[in-house]
């Protein structure tokens, strides 16, 4: 995708996009995407999806075209309700939880209060910069998927202009508390995430299914900031076994995404596992593939400190948290429906928490 392409005007969303969206209010939310709750099960299941959704883009081109207008704001609350989801709080959210842990992992214990403010403020920026940027590239195609189409920039309540600054503020101020107040590593680590996930990942989507293993790796290097930021090199062991058990996490819990929304996926022009391989076959690989390596990294990690005893005993708690994934894995690879996907998709936000849980009070004890 050209610098062109990313820096064009929003298309305008018409208003019976947010009607024909309003009607589907059973659907629920994504947790990577960060969008607003709807159930994906009520979308995926109808066999008129497909037509339904290139009825919508047909009967207003205005979704594809350029336009310089935008909603006039409704309140200050909602504005910034915008700006905060621009930024997929989700995710942040979630790489906020892996930097608090990687650093008392490194540092073995937590870090000061204020550092770990400092840190929390510079990963969280870098994040949320990359996030918006995400979602400027890819604010035409959002309006042709239902779950998407009410983002803030293919529903016009922002303009391309205002978010291109907004994600230059965030990634630019997080890169600089990052370098000035931790080091080259973390900053490094952090803009290493932003070009990876922004400039690669991002355009990969539509050209090929393989991006998934290159949006694993962009998510899992947030770890690293952490950990280098509370003294550890990017030489230890450690620190790449956390890598491994986030970039290993993304298989299984993204997979169950893509299965559950293969169909709007397809229809807008996004190239997914399950849109190349509709049965299904290979999510269901990577996902096995993808429990399995996070039970080895955590039982890895655990083995690492000193003490038999403490080792064994958390490397069961490790196989305890990662065995309901590996099973809803095994199941969806063997017979993959939409029920069997959502409970891999819950099942992936419990592992992830719970083994960086073990991981930290292992290797703190």
């Amino acid at each position: 995708m050209s610098t062109d392409a990313f820096l064009a005007d929003p298309a305008a969303a018409a208003p019976a996009l947010r009607s024909a969206s309003a009607s589907r209010d059973a659907m629920v939310g994504n947790p990577e995407e960060d969008d607003r709750d709807r159930k994906p099960s009520t979308l995926v299941g109808e066999a008129g999806q497909g037509s339904r959704d290139r009825s919508v883009s047909s009967k207003h081109p205005a979704l594809v075209q350029s336009s310089t207008s935008i909603k006039a704001p409704l309140s200050i609350k909602a504005v910034a309700s915008d700006y905060v989801q621009l930024t997929k709080p989700r995710i942040v959210t979630m790489i906020l939880v892996t930097t608090v842990a990687s650093s008392a992992i490194a540092a073995g214990g937590m870090i000061p209060t204020l550092d770990l403010a400092w840190l929390l403020a510079g990963t969280g920026m870098v994040a949320a910069s990359a996030g918006a940027a995400n979602q400027i590239w890819e604010r035409v195609i959002d309006c042709n998927m239902l779950r998407t189409a009410t983002r803030p920039l293919p529903d016009r309540r922002i303009s391309v202009s205002a978010a291109t600054i907004y994600t230059a503020i965030l990634g630019l101020f997080g890169t600089a508390i990052l370098w000035f107040r931790f080091g080259p590593e973390p900053a490094a680590a952090g803009a290493a995430t932003w070009l990876l996930y922004v400039l690669v990942y991002t355009p990969m989507k539509t050209r090929t299914s393989h991006n998934t293993s290159v949006g694993a790796v962009a998510g899992a290097l947030p770890v690293l900031i952490g950990y280098t930021a509370a003294g550890g090199s990017v030489t230890d062991w450690t620190g790449w076994l956390l890598f491994g058990i986030l970039a290993a996490w993304q298989y299984p819990h993204f997979m169950a995404i893509a299965w559950l929304y293969r169909r709007q996926y397809a229809e807008a022009g996004f190239c997914m596992s399950t849109t190349v391989d509709p049965s299904g076959r290979s999510a269901g690989w990577q996902s096995i593939a993808g429990a399995i390596a996070i039970l080895v990294c955590g039982v890895a990690l655990c083995l690492i400190p000193e003490g038999v005893l403490g080792g064994m005993m958390a490397s069961l708690a490790i196989v305890a948290a990662c065995l309901p994934m590996l099973k809803a894995s095994l199941r969806f690879a063997t017979s993959p429906d939409d029920q069997i996907a959502r409970k891999l998709l819950r099942s992936s936000l419990l592992v992830l928490p719970a083994v960086l849980l073990v991981v930290t009070v292992r290797v703190l004890a």
